[in-house]
């Protein structure tokens, strides 16, 4: 979209934005041509919504909800869904103070798994520093967000180490716990534990490759091509869920097959 320049350009000379970046599949080169923009606006309080609502009301013809910061939940921090000449544009904020603290603790191997609407897994702390990383800086008038892509350029080796050993005790763990919900025909927190669990391989089969998990689209996907990955890993893990079925035997099987596969990334991930 040419006019995604001009327009970051204009969200910078808000109060309050700092920098604008394109991220999501636009800024990775996954994405079709129906994909979203998602631009985010990196911020300092005070953050100037009511002149962010005038540019959305300019740029699509017509009133905009654009939220306040937290709008949308405390970590997808609010922003307003637009489209500009029949293009769908997101606008998705992004506090840049939070995110130098999120890339601290990346470097000190901590992370936080918050929950949030929408990401059914939970927002990753670090996948704050995994958008600057793959994100495309289309206005930074400091320099600061250029600075911080440098940087988190470079996967940090503790938060890789910490990642890795969550996996490590966290699938086994919630598989054995799942156990007791097949044993009842509880398909419901059977599927949720088997969810988690593939959830935890896939975020470990990243940071061995020193890769940057976004959110938990296609994540799966991604961790099967990675050269670490088991092989069929996206096949397996995908069909954790078709052989579910709805009896404590289909969920003890399914439960088996969740084994192995955890079994062989975790034997992958200490070669």
């Amino acid at each position: 979209m040419e006019r995604l320049a001009e327009i970051a350009s204009r969200l910078a000379e808000v109060d309050g934005v700092v920098g604008v970046c394109l991220g999501g599949s636009r800024a990775t080169g996954s994405h079709g041509p129906d994909s979203d923009f998602d631009l985010g606006l990196y911020y300092r309080p005070p953050l100037d919504t009511p002149a962010l609502r005038l540019l959305a009301a300019e740029l699509t013809g017509g009133p905009v909800e654009v939220t306040e910061p937290g709008g949308w939940g405390p970590w997808v921090d609010g922003g307003g869904w637009l489209t500009v000449d029949g293009h769908r544009v997101d606008w998705i904020y992004r506090d840049l103070d939070r995110v130098h603290r999120v890339w601290r603790d990346c470097l000190a191997g901590r992370f936080e798994i918050g929950m949030q609407p929408g990401h059914p897994l939970g927002v990753y702390s670090h996948s704050y520093a995994g958008e600057v990383a793959v994100g495309q800086v289309l206005a930074d008038p400091g320099g600061e967000l250029r600075d911080l892509r440098e940087l988190t350029r470079h996967y940090p080796e503790p938060l890789r180490e910490a990642l890795m050993d969550n996996a490590r005790w966290e699938a086994p763990f919630i598989l054995a716990a799942a156990r007791k919900g097949a044993a009842r025909g509880d398909v419901f927190y059977v599927s949720g534990c088997l969810f988690r669990a593939v959830g935890l391989l896939a975020q470990a089969l990243h940071a061995h490759a020193r890769r940057w998990v976004l959110n938990e689209k296609g994540a799966v996907l991604a961790a099967g091509e990675l050269a670490v990955a088991p092989a069929d890993f996206a096949g397996r893990a995908h069909g954790l869920f078709a052989a579910l079925g709805t009896t404590p035997e289909t969920l003890t099987a399914a439960l088996d097959d969740a084994d192995r596969l955890v079994a062989d990334v975790l034997t992958r991930l200490d070669r």
